[in-house]
């Protein structure tokens, strides 16, 4: 779609109100909207805006910024009326002599996919599987049902909330492989069929935005963080992902005993070996490492296999004839991380194995969490940082992050999240108080 195709539908349509989006540093939607009578200047110049008041972006001496909004993609918003209707696109966000802001993060995994391209590699596909859950409001915890992995049963009482979500997703052209009902009460998952990395962390942040106001319009409320519910499992971000050179399939090799290509092999060993580095962007609040704890399905231990979902990166079975479909999934990101830092560490770690040479160690096919710690130590195996301090301490000294994200990113985002820690660990919990007070 492009600028005329935009004019044409708002006036076919009667939109009235255009909502530019894009997000902070932490991933945060932000948004601000133009009526129909300022669209055209709108597309040509962009829009100004107050970047200081953005979390990470500018100081507010250099605070004056502009969103660029990007044609393709352009959605009439099905939750709206439809009479003087809402629409919204994306931004890119420029600096006053319009060029990319390095603050943005729409332009980091632009510029990841830049070094992709510069390598030969014509397609970074995603696919993320993105989990969270339904509370009565958002004052507590109150589940709505207590079903189960895949039930349909009475006890699925949003059956119909993801029906209406989904058809949502679709009108937003988001494409859904499948719906259902995850392990956790309350707990539901959405998946996205994969495409172009781009598009899915457009899609990714829409899709957020879309689950909760189809909860909020049915009286709920959703959540993606991360560990809301104690001896439960948390809401991950499965992340499957493949390189494509042409229409070939970079990941895929015939002749290899795991069907590998050098490739694959040395994206995946990049993966691991960054991991603990680029924590701090796939799992960035204190409460992601609530949910990075072994036995609740997050893997937490640094290694690859097959068939066993207890490691960090798992390579689905190959089947004769699906060479397309071969590919890693990334199990350790949830669904309250920035999507455009995401999938940019995520490929940069991944660029750097295959350009350096990595080497991939053996498929982990046992169940990890069954091993002691000196039976994981014996065998190499690592752990991921076990809370954002651990996260921030590792992601300060990476020069891979460094590079990855630029120094005003990166500099912002370990400011950001040593302050949040320090935040968090100087608090005195309501647990400290019941474990303590009545006995010290």
């Amino acid at each position: 779609m492009d600028k005329e195709q935009v004019m044409k539908i708002v006036k076919d349509q009667d939109v009235k109100f255009i909502r530019f989006w894009f997000t902070d540093i932490m991933g945060q939607l932000k948004s601000f909207a133009v009526t129909e009578s300022e669209l055209e200047t709108a597309l040509e110049s962009g829009m100004g805006f107050d970047g200081s008041s953005i979390t990470g972006y500018q100081d507010i001496e250099e605070s004056d910024m502009i969103a660029m909004p990007d044609p393709s993609t352009f959605k009439v918003l099905p939750w709206r009326p439809q009479e003087k209707a809402v629409g919204r696109m994306i931004c890119d966000v420029l600096t006053p002599d319009r060029k990319p802001y390095e603050g943005d993060p729409r332009f980091q995994l632009k510029k990841a996919l830049n070094r992709a391209a510069d390598m030969g590699f014509d397609h970074y596909f995603v696919g993320p599987e993105l989990e969270f859950f339904y509370f009565k409001d958002s004052s507590g915890t109150e589940i709505l049902d207590r079903g189960g992995y895949f039930d349909l049963t009475p006890l699925d009482v949003a059956s119909d909330l993801r029906r209406e979500t989904v058809l949502a997703l679709e009108e937003m052209g988001i494409d859904v492989e499948y719906s259902h009902h995850e392990v956790g009460p309350s707990q539901h998952e959405i998946d996205i069929r994969y495409n172009d990395a781009l598009k899915i962390a457009d899609d990714a942040i829409t899709y957020r935005l879309v689950v909760k106001e189809v909860a909020e319009k049915n009286g709920v409320y959703a959540t993606f963080m991360p560990k809301p519910l104690y001896g439960e499992n948390g809401s991950g971000m499965h992340t499957h992902q493949s390189l494509f050179k042409g229409d070939d399939n970079a990941f895929f090799d015939a002749n290899d005993k795991y069907y590998l290509s050098d490739v694959g092999k040395g994206y995946i060993a990049g993966l691991l070996k960054h991991a603990s580095e680029i924590c701090v962007i796939f799992a960035q609040w204190v409460n992601s490492y609530k949910r990075l704890v072994p036995g609740y399905e997050a893997p937490v231990y640094k290694s690859w296999s097959r068939r066993n979902r207890s490691a960090l990166v798992r390579v689905p079975m190959y089947h004769p004839g699906q060479e397309k479909a071969t590919r890693c999934e990334f199990r350790s990101p949830d669904p309250a991380c920035n999507p455009y830092l995401t999938f940019a560490v995520m490929l940069q770690a991944g660029l750097e194995g295959i350009e350096q040479g990595y080497e991939l160690p053996e498929p982990m096919e046992m169940n990890l969490y069954d091993l002691s710690d000196g039976e994981r130590k014996e065998l190499g195996i690592e752990m991921l940082p076990e809370s954002l301090g651990q996260a921030v301490a590792k992601a300060e000294k990476s020069e891979l992050l460094r590079k990855a994200l630029g120094d005003h990113v990166f500099s912002r985002l370990i400011e950001l999240k040593r302050k949040e820690w320090f935040e968090y660990r100087t608090q005195v919990t309501p647990w400290e108080l019941d474990q303590n007070l009545p006995v010290l």
